[in-house]
């Protein structure tokens, strides 16, 4: 499966009229706690993948996932490769990583709105140390990479903003270079 997904920065307060305006359905509001790791076999922030285990809270609700995701690849949106499963034990799938000789790298944190608008997710991104962001997303299969990816950038233009304004940098890229810089 593919993520497609176009990234930009935003104030929400205003996308949030825009998003009534065009009436989006808002779906849920989620807290996210990100840990991403690095492998002991290759280094992922130079082949431009991911692994992360994502404890996610919807009210009393909290799910955890571990996710793999590939490099970008296009030159045009944030599109890669994408596996994603439900863990049923958080501590057993830290050790598990552990023993492997995956180590953590950095953790993002990040409240979420997610709205559905013309078949895309529209999620509104608070991320702790790194700002606000709208990302507008769909998975699906390599065939129809172009033609979804044509349709959130309609999506993002409804929205009044400028797809031209893309970020294709990963909240942990935004993340490391906002600490970098400040140290």
């Amino acid at each position: 499966m593919y993520e497609v997904e176009v990234k930009v920065p935003a104030d929400h307060e205003r996308v949030r009229e825009r998003l009534e305006r065009v009436e989006a359905t808002l779906r849920r509001s989620v807290t996210q706690v990100d840990v991403y790791y690095d492998a002991p076999h290759r280094t992922f922030a130079e082949t431009d993948e991911a692994l992360r285990i994502r404890r996610e809270r919807d009210g009393d609700d909290e799910q955890v996932k571990v996710t793999y995701k590939g490099p970008l690849v296009d030159e045009d949106s944030k599109t890669r490769e994408e596996f994603e499963t439900s863990v049923g034990d958080e501590s057993a799938i830290e050790g598990i990583l552990d023993r492997l000789g995956f180590t953590e790298a950095a953790t993002v944190r990040k409240d979420r709105r997610m709205y559905a608008l013309d078949g895309y997710t529209v999620t509104l991104d608070d991320v702790e140390g790194v700002g606000q962001y709208v990302e507008v997303e769909q998975a699906t299969t390599e065939e129809d990479v172009d033609a979804v990816r044509r349709g959130a950038f309609e999506v993002v233009e409804r929205l009044d903003l400028d797809p031209d304004e893309q970020i294709r940098t990963s909240y942990l890229g935004l993340l490391l270079d906002a600490s970098s810089d400040s140290a």
